[in-house]
């Protein structure tokens, strides 16, 4: 289906009007006014790009500013912006695949993070015997923090039965999390032998293009030097300026959001068919005579072949710019 204009609570199709619950618009920044003078503001401050190298002779202070409040955001001791998420993958699996032993992923890794020579962590459901060979001293390992299909972070802890003298460099991809979940379930995996690094996209709920790597300070100094970080232009500036400026506009979002969510958990009744948790704006199911329900009730979902190796993705979209009326017409469908 093409549209003419950015799918909010509402789209337009074939001159009919539905409502939208698909996308990734998870706190409805992109079309949010206040949010859209900020960034206007920005673009007339620093133009509407910056084809230019990190590594030039000048260089702009606002991604200094923001890289410092991503490393706050993020726990982390310093971030680096890139243009896209995907880039952010993979410029730390690119590195990694040459200073580790091995590569690990887990199920449903996301494909900014697919790596050839990455093996699976699990086999029947156990630890890869590859991990503990005796000539692999430092590992990568490879997730998303929450994968397709998951609705609640996923379970690293079978990471705490790997040997100690094993080196994990454990690289998280946030893409779908940012800006929605903390980072507090990862304190149950805190270990001396654990180094976190984080990528995500910016281009979800916090609506606007670019991505970032964080990790500790001597991590983010290498990705700085690698040629094809180098070699870039760097985010876009304005959107950086945007980032820092809305904080206030995030929160007042995410406080929405919470309020849709507890709104669906307390009226959503029969989820036999569905997976759902109230702290996550999305609800899967399998069932593509569902999406045709919907769309028959003038309610359109995201349907797609996500990945060669997937089916069907099928997922209903919660977000900050839903109405009382749009989640009770939704919850009415589903069952």
């Amino acid at each position: 289906m093409i549209v003419n204009e950015f799918p909010d609570r509402l789209i337009t199709i074939d001159g009919v009007e539905y409502l939208y619950f698909g996308g990734t618009n998870f706190l409805g920044i992109a079309t949010n006014p206040d949010f859209q003078n900020i960034l206007f503001e920005s673009i007339k401050k620093w133009g509407s790009s910056y084809g230019s190298s990190r590594n030039s002779n000048i260089k702009l202070s606002i991604y200094e500013t923001a890289e410092k409040l991503l490393a706050k955001k993020t726990n982390s001791q310093a971030t680096l912006t890139v243009s896209s998420g995907m880039l952010a993958g993979k410029l730390v699996v690119d590195y990694l695949s040459k200073t580790t032993d091995a590569m690990f992923h887990f199920p449903d890794a996301h494909p900014a993070l697919q790596n050839p020579p990455s093996f699976p962590i699990l086999i029947n459901g156990e630890l890869n015997p590859k991990i503990f060979d005796k000539n692999t001293s430092k590992i990568a390992v490879l997730t998303d923090a929450i994968p397709s299909q998951y609705v609640t972070p996923i379970d690293l802890s079978i990471l705490l039965s790997i040997p100690k003298e094993k080196r994990i460099e454990l690289v998280i991809d946030e893409s779908n999390s940012f800006g929605i979940l903390g980072n507090e379930w990862l304190n149950v995996i805190k270990r001396e032998n654990i180094n976190f690094i984080k990528v995500a996209s910016l281009g979800k709920a916090m609506g606007i293009s670019g991505g970032f790597i964080a990790g500790n300070q001597s991590f983010i100094s290498e990705m700085r030097n690698q040629a094809s970080f180098i070699g870039a232009s760097g985010m876009n500036p304005a959107f950086l300026e945007t980032y820092c400026n809305a904080q206030e506009i995030y929160h007042l979002q995410k406080q929405k959001l919470e309020h849709n969510l507890q709104y669906i958990d307390t009226h959503f009744k029969n989820r036999t068919k569905f997976t759902f948790h109230p702290s996550y704006p999305i609800i899967y199911f399998d069932d593509e005579l569902i999406s045709k329900n919907l769309f028959d009730n003038k309610i359109i979902t995201t349907s797609f072949k996500y990945t060669n190796a997937s089916g069907k993705l099928n997922r209903i979209v919660i977000t900050s710019n839903h109405i009382v009326t749009d989640l009770d017409q939704l919850i009415a469908q589903l069952y």
